[in-house]
């Protein structure tokens, strides 16, 4: 099957190996190691590199410094909607982890992804491998979804592994990012004499040099929402330590997710964003509303909390799965 095991958490598989190294290694003569990561960082990009040569790779760089050209998620399926034809479907989904939405899309150039996403269930859990695809808009901003390579109903043992993996190699990266804000002029070559690997450190050199510092709060939280969902108490406090301060800014608040004024003041937010983004009474598109919605310091996970209130209120519905619309 293409060279590919029957499970792509097995130690053995191709995708199994060099995450926890950062992603640096790469099985020799074939494709580029797939990364694992919440999709908040994963969405969080805004850096690419672009191939100099044909036949080279293009890669995304994420806000905590990996450099990505191919990704492992895994998540539950919560949509998909055929926009192509059913002789040449182009499939077009949503796939969750605890930080979010992955964005997937397969269409005739990915059979076996294609093949697989038809028959599956809506919702089920997967894991998907594929490549990193952009797409860039008028205004200057970019935006990121996965062309997968194959995709895989799993069961909820593999889908907590994921999670656990997923969650050591964010750690690490936000660590090895608050040793290079803390290290005046931190180069490649600097990063790598401390340990951190060479993609990583290339990763991280790269954002310092064109773009601001990460957000850490976003990726404690995204942590801690993740190791919750391993313990029978999802409600425990893991106690990060709060050590990132001034070297990596901490300004997007955290929504409410339950109760109080604080929800009313969200759902007004959203319920306005949703009339500035309807330009054309089709509805506000999800993807520009999740991303105006996280520089307000809204996940994608509460801001679907708040569209289901808003939705059991009678206040929005959705036109289809890409637009939300107010009533």
């Amino acid at each position: 099957m293409n060279g590919y095991d029957e499970n792509p958490f097995s130690s053995g598989s191709d995708y199994a190996r060099g995450e926890q190294k950062g992603g640096d290694r790469q099985k020799v003569g074939a494709r580029e190691t797939a990364w694992r990561m919440f999709s908040s960082e994963f969405n969080g990009s805004k850096l690419e590199i672009k191939a100099m040569e044909e036949k080279m790779p293009s890669y995304v760089v994420t806000p905590l410094g990996a450099k990505v050209n191919r990704i492992l998620i895994a998540g539950v399926l919560t949509e998909k909607e055929n926009r192509g034809t059913e002789e040449e479907p182009m499939w077009t989904c949503r796939v969750q982890d605890p930080a979010g939405n992955f964005y997937v899309n397969a269409g005739r150039f990915q059979p076996e992804a294609s093949a697989a996403l038809s028959s599956l269930p809506s919702p089920c859990m997967v894991a998907a491998v594929g490549k990193v695809r952009t797409f860039h808009r008028e205004d200057g901003s970019m935006s990121v979804s996965v062309r997968p390579e194959r995709v895989m109903e799993i069961d909820d043992a593999a889908y907590r592994g994921w999670i656990l993996e997923a969650a050591k190699s964010t750690w690490t990266r936000l660590k090895n990012m608050k040793r290079a804000c803390m290290t005046p002029d931190s180069t490649k070559e600097s990063l790598m004499a401390m340990g951190v690997s060479p993609a990583e450190a290339e990763g991280i050199s790269y954002v310092l040099d064109n773009d601001a510092m990460p957000d850490s709060a976003v990726y404690l939280k995204a942590i801690q929402n993740a190791l919750r969902k391993l313990l029978p108490d999802e409600e425990i406090d893991f106690g990060f330590p709060d050590e990132f301060g001034d070297d990596m800014p901490r300004s997007a608040p955290a929504a409410p997710s339950s109760g109080g004024s604080g929800k009313a003041d969200w759902e007004d937010a959203v319920l306005r964003l949703l009339e500035e983004l309807d330009v054309d009474g089709k509805g506000a598109p999800r993807d520009e509303l999740e991303r105006r919605a996280e520089s307000m310091g809204i996940s994608s996970v509460d801001l679907e909390e708040i569209s289901n209130s808003l939705m059991d209120k009678g206040l929005v519905y959705e036109p289809n799965l890409r637009y939300l619309k107010r009533i």
